[in-house]
């Protein structure tokens, strides 16, 4: 079994715990980040709180990328630099993240780590397939990064942290650069396929919204 799926077995068992304990507010004050724990020290919630998930659906959502996308990094790469990308892109994300969200606003997650990987991957393996999504992973990675942009964008509201997912993604570039030799001629393949995709779409929505009228 590849080591980061370690990662995933400690992101389902800790927020499993948050969920059905009786102490979920005391795990939260402990272990989730926020810009006023910062100024209180508590350095570590950096780290612990990429390991907690609001309910199953944040958390469903999140492994499955970590699952795709940290396997194949690490397939490709080795699992030290997996954990490296996974680790700096969580915690300086929620860093970053102070100077955008209110000091008492809680961020859980690992969505912003996950960004990290995935725009690594993009520049390392963009072609590789993923039958989960049903595309290659370097489009996968474009389509979720320019959502996110427009979210932050159009203001789009939520408990989702848009902002720290963006930061997230352009952590990720330069380790893809540092990792990949071909990373130029890979970014190139990703935006293609992402060009590729929104002709795609241009050509079918219009086609089945005549077939629904």
């Amino acid at each position: 079994m590849n080591k980061i799926n370690l990662i995933i077995v400690a992101c389902i068992m800790v927020s499993v715990l948050f969920w059905y304990s009786e102490s979920a507010d005391l795990i939260v004050e402990y272990l989730a980040f926020s810009g006023e724990k910062l100024l209180k020290g508590r350095l570590w919630s950096l780290f612990t709180a990429l390991f907690l998930h609001a309910d199953i659906t944040h958390l469903l959502g999140n492994m499955l990328f970590l699952f795709v996308f940290g396997n194949t990094l690490e397939n490709e790469l080795n699992a030290k630099k997996v954990f490296l990308a996974f680790f700096t892109g969580g915690t300086l994300a929620l860093l970053l993240g102070t100077f955008f969200y209110e000091p008492s606003t809680f961020l859980i997650g690992a969505s912003a780590a996950i960004f990290t990987l995935t725009a690594t991957v993009m520049l390392v393996k963009p072609l590789k397939f993923s039958f989960l999504f049903l595309m290659p992973q370097g489009l996968v990675a474009l389509i979720y990064f320019t959502y996110n942009v427009l979210a932050v964008h159009f203001g789009l509201q939520g408990n989702v942290a848009y902002i720290s997912h963006v930061i997230g993604f352009v952590i990720g570039i330069p380790f893809g650069i540092a990792w990949s030799k071909e990373w130029a001629k890979n970014l190139l393949i990703a935006i293609a396929l992402f060009l590729a995709y929104l002709l795609v779409l241009y050509l079918i929505i219009p086609a089945l919204l005549q077939m629904l009228v």
